[in-house]
């Protein structure tokens, strides 16, 4: 099962676990209750597995690709790796499916607390658009993931501050009727 809990403040490697000292654990309704939904499926049948099938039905994901995020594989890593860590939203769903490898999403809870979700192979998340994160690979440097799409794929991240954004405002909005 997913591992997620609070960060500390420490401007260490990004790639550390960096948890709030005492532990404070996440579960999986909290991240919920933030518009973020995971799934545990078997990566090593991705290519014919009824269960992502039948996600990907349920929620319209009609695209996808494979990114392979390791300094061998993918060009211009170093600005990569520190793009992706920049805190932004997209207008867009966000979906991964962790194939092989391991990584972090981090996450801003309501009160603006990072929150670290630890993703390793099997695990499936969908970041609601509108949602401030980051992604970074953890101290293995090496994540297989496939990407999902609601039609065709739009790249643009913006960085925050990027509140004017209707998809930031219907996310603020659904918080508020979360909460």
């Amino acid at each position: 099962m997913v591992q997620a809990w609070y960060m500390d403040e420490s401007a260490d490697d990004q790639r550390r676990p960096h948890r709030a000292q005492p532990d404070r654990p996440v579960d999986l309704e909290q991240l919920r209750r933030l518009g973020v939904y995971y799934w545990k499926l078997d990566a090593d049948k991705y290519e014919n597995d009824p269960e992502l099938e039948k996600i990907r039905k349920e929620r319209n994901y009609s695209w996808m690709d494979i990114i392979t995020i390791c300094k061998d594989k993918l060009p211009n890593y170093e600005e990569k790796i520190r793009m992706f860590y920049e805190e932004h939203l997209h207008l867009d769903d966000e979906i991964r499916y962790i194939l092989d490898g391991s990584g972090y999403f981090d996450v801003r809870d309501r009160e603006d607390r990072w929150i670290r979700i630890s993703m390793e192979k099997g695990d499936m998340i969908t970041l609601p658009a509108g949602i401030y994160h980051r992604f970074t690979l953890d101290e293995k440097n090496y994540v297989k993931a496939m990407r999902l799409f609601v039609g065709e794929p739009v790249w643009t991240a913006y960085n925050r501050p990027a509140d004017h954004f209707e998809a930031r405002g219907q996310y603020v909005k659904f918080l508020a009727q979360s909460a």
